[in-house]
C-alpha cells in the first residue's frame, strides 16, 4: 500500500518512515506567567504532529526535481488539510503539510537521491 497525502503518492519513490511526536497534555509552567508562582497549569491537548523521514529516488536529476516539486506544491498558504495515510494503511484525517526540509546534498550514483524530512500537523 502506498503512503499518500490528499490521495497523492508523494513519498513512495524511496524508503520512508512515519514518526509521531509526543502526545498528551500541553503544560505551561506558572513561572513563565508569574516568576514567583510555583507549579504548572494544563492548557489543553498537544496538537498531533507527524514527521515523515525518507529519501526521494529518481533515475535522473530532472526526475528528482519533479518529485521534489510535486511535494513542495502541497505546501500552501493558507494550509489545506487532507488525509495522511502511511504504507500500512493507518489514516490521519485533516492533516496540514507545514514543512519540507531537504538534506544537505543530492547523492548521485546509479540513481539520483535526496534525503528529506516532511512535517504534518493536525491543528487543534
Amino acid at each position: 500500500m502506498p503512503s499518500t497525502f490528499k490521495s497523492l503518492p508523494l513519498f513512495n519513490s524511496g524508503p520512508h518512515r512515519f514518526a509521531l511526536a509526543p502526545q498528551g497534555e500541553y503544560v505551561l509552567l506558572n513561572a513563565r506567567v508569574s516568576p514567583s508562582t510555583p507549579g504548572s497549569t494544563p492548557i489543553g491537548p498537544l496538537e498531533l504532529v507527524i514527521t515523515i523521514t525518507g529519501r526521494l529516488i529518481a533515475a535522473s536529476e530532472s526526475a528528482l526535481w519533479a518529485l521534489r516539486d510535486a511535494i513542495t506544491a502541497q505546501l500552501t498558504d493558507p494550509v489545506q488539510t487532507g488525509a495522511l495515510i502511511d504504507h500500512h494503511g493507518r489514516t490521519w484525517p485533516d492533516m496540514s503539510f507545514i514543512t519540507f526540509k531537504e538534506a544537505d546534498r543530492t547523492d548521485r550514483a546509479r540513481v539520483i537521491s535526496m534525503g528529506y524530512v516532511a512535517t504534518f500537523i493536525h491543528f487543534a
